[in-house]
């Protein structure tokens, strides 16, 4: 499938908006986690408390399902298109959090398409 000749470049904006939101939310949970349950971050009980009642254990599992998959075509998706700084999103992923990470890549992505319709003769052979 061919991409478009021409990226939208609020696209791009609106990604890193959405890794902005995503890095502020989660972590804002991962402090009242500490608050509540120590200073330090102990996985088994966050673990534990993520599967604490169904509802919980449904979006664990979606998140980890979800992720492993995003996480995959981030992986495939960079090398096609000969990103770089692949491993500070994947770095980024489970030290701020997957909803950072994959708008995050998603940004750079479009910033890649961007830089590659500016430069036809090689974007026609990476895409």
């Amino acid at each position: 499938m061919a991409q478009p000749a021409h990226p939208n470049p609020w696209l791009a904006w609106f990604y890193l908006a959405l890794a902005i939101a995503g890095g502020v939310l989660p972590w804002m949970a991962n402090l009242d986690f500490m608050r509540d349950y120590g200073a330090s971050f102990d996985l088994k009980v966050f673990i534990d408390l993520a599967n604490a009642n169904p509802a919980a254990q449904s979006l664990s599992r979606d998140l980890l399902i979800g992720a492993t998959a995003v996480t995959t075509w981030i992986i495939v998706e960079s090398r096609r298109l000969q990103m770089r700084n692949l491993w500070l999103v994947l770095l980024s992923s489970v030290t701020i959090a997957f909803a950072f990470a994959a708008p995050f890549f998603l940004f750079l992505r479009e910033r890649r398409l961007a830089e590659l319709a500016r430069e036809p003769e090689t974007s026609s052979a990476i895409i």
